[in-house]
């Protein structure tokens, strides 16, 4: 018996994978018809997922086997009746008298009394206060000098965020030699993010490929909100070390979500000194990835 499922992802390829994880199966197993083109939109907004429908073979449901009707034998034969007990009359025992011969009162022996044992008080013990974390404290900023590579990054993260309508504040500073990193203060940063970072990158390139063509050589600008960047990491360590443990246990190799290139080589950097793992990417950006396989 034939069924189908229609799931979603950010490419026709994503929305297969879920497909195939949900059913537990391969792709030889099933038949795929695409519903919609994944649309990536501008700068994060208005970005559509792919949709397909994955028709698929399944058991047909076993016949249930009749339930057993009881014999017409063994209904009209009647359940024989219990054998009526005559009851018992108990008998009455006689009780024997016995006389016991008066004894003679023993001398008691007065005992002093005990002094009251002294109750003992303990002291109140003061509750004790709960632990009270002080609150970060606000970073603190340098203004950009006039002129310097500090203000062109955010002249041009203020215009470009202006035309978003956000009214969050860019901080630039000198990070190393040729990198800067970019600081996003202010309300409702959350969009400024995106899914998985995702706008926030794009606001990165933008300003690479903008403020390099203004200046000398060529530099490397991290903007990051929220410290998002910083939990990203963290966040792509613990998933690398997780798939790597699935690929030991299994023996079989496995395939991460797509990724950029800084966030590759953060897991390949995690499991290059794991023992029986090795990695290696595949596919073309934006859709590359990182396989994690086993070593025998």
């Amino acid at each position: 018996m034939e069924k189908t499922l229609v799931a979603t992802g950010k490419t026709i390829e994503l929305a297969i994978a879920s497909a195939l994880t949900q059913l537990g199966l391969d792709r030889d197993s099933v038949s795929v018809q695409v519903l919609a083109q994944a649309k990536s939109g501008f700068l994060g907004f208005g970005a559509q997922p792919a949709k397909v429908q994955v028709t698929y073979e399944a058991p047909d449901p076993a016949p249930q086997a009749p339930k057993s009707a009881l014999s017409s034998a063994s209904r009209s034969k009647p359940k024989a009746a219990a054998p009526v007990q005559k009851p018992q009359v108990p008998q009455q025992e006689v009780p024997k008298q016995e006389v016991k011969k008066p004894e003679a009162p023993k001398p008691q022996k007065a005992e002093a009394p005990k002094p009251p044992k002294a109750s003992k008080v303990e002291a109140p013990q003061a509750p004790k206060e709960p632990k009270v974390e002080a609150p970060k404290a606000p970073r603190e900023f340098v203004p950009a000098a006039p002129g310097s590579v500090e203000e062109k990054i955010e002249v041009f993260l203020k215009g470009l965020l202006e035309h978003m309508g956000s009214a969050a504040v860019p901080h630039a500073w000198k990070d190393g030699e040729d990198s800067y990193r970019v600081e996003l203060t202010g309300e409702d940063l959350g969009y400024l993010i995106g899914r998985r970072g995702d706008t926030l990158d794009a606001l990165q390139h933008l300003c690479n490929y903008s403020v390099n063509r203004s200046v000398d050589g060529h530099i490397r600008i991290s903007v990051d909100a929220e410290d998002y960047r910083q939990k990203r990491e963290e966040s792509l360590r613990r998933y690398a070390r997780k798939k790597a443990q699935q690929v030991l246990k299994a023996h079989r190799r496995t395939t991460l979500e797509p990724m950029n290139a800084y966030e590759r080589h953060l897991v390949h950097a995690t499991l290059q000194d794991m023992d029986r793992i090795t990695t290696h990417s595949v596919g073309t950006e934006p859709n590359r990835r990182v396989v994690i396989e086993y070593v025998r």
